[in-house]
């Protein structure tokens, strides 16, 4: 496919879409809020922006995907305005990630101004995903997560929140901000053990409740167990419990090689991911500072 011609071509439409807005047409058109002329150009821009894409031109597909978006917003037409800064959105997301969270946030603008929620969850988590993955900002995209699970909930999309919230545990552990990881894993665990679907999973959300008070605080981490095990009979069979426990009486005797053994037996079965790894690093290093101290 010869994509210079395709860049050409997008960049003819782009230029005669301009001109169409700047004729007395056009501009009055927009200003009194219903044109054809505008209705024209904007599928100009969109077309000029789906040729860019084929040339793989981002940032022009972005830039006239934005074009169609603002002139659809002047003249009112609300959902073609959206879908338009979507577009854009995932245009930049492959050239220009900020612009791509600003054209991503003008549409869920949009959808959240006609109640269209659910939609603008799912683009707070495309948000949230350009902040992990690409600009490396843990704590915004916390912050979108948090958003998008609100705008769930009050959908009653539960689950599609509840999978917000755990990556909003799963970061606010990593920051060290554990009684706000320790509720999530909280919530979701008592939601988990009430649903027949969802039941087995429980065990891993207190599992990894217990592992950030651990790292708190063992006393606490104690109560919290037995708690668990009040809650949930289940939890006190798996083999998530029987870690905790080992772990509890390897940290009270300040016994290192207990702890890396009880964690090397539980690997051997069920395979311990990035998070858990983390956590359980850090509260071994507590075992290891209060050694030192005592010597």
């Amino acid at each position: 496919m010869d994509h210079s011609a395709k860049e050409q071509e997008a960049i003819a439409l782009v230029v005669e879409a301009d001109k169409k807005m700047k004729s007395p047409q056009g501009f009055l058109g927009t200003l009194f809020g219903s044109s054809s002329t505008a209705e024209d150009a904007c599928d100009m821009y969109v077309r000029a922006a789906n040729m860019f894409k084929m040339a793989k031109n981002w940032n022009a597909a972005g830039n006239a995907f934005c074009k169609a978006a603002r002139l659809y917003s002047q003249v009112d037409n609300k959902l073609n305005a959206a879908v338009s800064f979507i577009d854009a959105g995932n245009a930049f997301k492959k050239s220009d990630p900020e612009e791509a969270v600003k054209c991503l946030g003008r549409a869920i603008e949009i959808y959240t101004d006609m109640g269209r929620f659910t939609i603008a969850a799912k683009h707070h988590v495309s948000i949230a995903e350009i902040y992990e993955n690409e600009m490396l900002d843990i704590e915004k995209a916390v912050a979108q997560y948090e958003q998008a699970a609100d705008f769930y909930k009050m959908e009653e999309s539960t689950s599609a929140g509840n999978k917000c919230l755990l990556k909003v545990a799963t970061y606010t552990a990593q920051l060290e901000q554990y009684q706000k990881a320790i509720e999530i894993y909280e919530q979701i665990g008592t939601y988990a053990m009430d649903s027949t679907l969802l039941k087995y999973g429980a065990k891993d959300h207190f599992f990894k409740a217990a592992l950030c008070h651990f790292c708190v605080d063992m006393l606490n981490a104690k109560l919290a167990i037995q708690r668990y095990e009040g809650m949930f009979p289940a939890f006190s069979d798996s083999r998530e419990c029987k870690l905790l426990k080992k772990l509890l009486d390897a940290h009270d005797e300040q016994n290192v090689d207990a702890y890396t053994d009880a964690i090397k037996e539980f690997d051997t079965i069920t395979r311990l991911d990035q998070w858990q790894t983390t956590m359980l690093l850090r509260i071994k290093k507590t075992i290891q500072d209060e050694e030192s101290d005592l010597r």
